[in-house]
């Protein structure tokens, strides 16, 4: 599963293993750890990267986007046994904030590891003072438009021939994510999710 923004903002998308990879353990015994994406990870991440998106972010693309993490950046890792397994990053706007990538390991896909990483990317718009969260997503990918109305995204307008310039995007939006009630929505996505987690602390 991935997502993506940035020059070609969020889609999810569901692509094939391109070589063997260790099996994954069942969604109801794995544990995850969601923390903050450091330097070290980002050989990690660009081996998935370069599985789930037609053009890759470059590992200077991604030193970058760390360099501005703790202002306008926040980018997360979600970790099984000390594998990256997943990661998400978002942006701080004059709007709010906007989701730049989720994406998933395809050999731990259908473990709610996109659900984890978007609440972790949720509480770190809330905490940054942001009152909406945006996205967009392929007009072709259902799952991931599921999954964002879950976190209660809402369609709110077209981006005509977004992707590789073929294909349409659906922006999304999430307003109120300030609110008690959203946060009580992330607090029950969080515990819906199968096997356990390890949050980033707050802030």
């Amino acid at each position: 599963m991935s997502s993506r923004a940035i020059g070609a903002p969020v889609s999810l998308s569901w692509r094939s293993l391109t070589r063997a990879e260790p099996a994954a353990s069942s969604g109801t015994d794995v544990h995850v750890r969601i923390g903050p994406m450091r330097r070290r990870h980002v050989r990690h991440v660009l081996r998935i990267e370069q599985q789930v998106y037609p053009r890759p972010w470059s590992a200077a693309v991604f030193a970058s986007e760390l360099a501005q993490s703790n202002s306008s950046r926040a980018y997360f890792v979600a970790e099984v046994s000390g594998r990256v397994v997943g990661y998400a990053g978002l942006w701080f706007t004059p709007d709010g904030a906007h989701v730049t990538n989720i994406a998933v390991d395809p050999a731990w896909q259908r473990r709610h590891l996109a659900t984890r990483l978007l609440v972790a990317l949720a509480e770190r718009a809330r905490s940054g003072g942001a009152k909406a969260l945006t996205l967009e997503v392929r007009n072709s990918n259902v799952a991931g438009q599921e999954l964002y109305r879950r976190f209660g995204f809402v369609p709110a307008g077209m981006r005509r021939k977004y992707y590789e310039g073929t294909e349409d995007a659906i922006v999304m939006w999430a307003h109120d994510i300030d609110q008690p009630a959203y946060a009580e929505r992330l607090a029950e996505l969080g515990r819906s999710v199968d096997g356990t987690t390890t949050w980033p602390e707050a802030g």
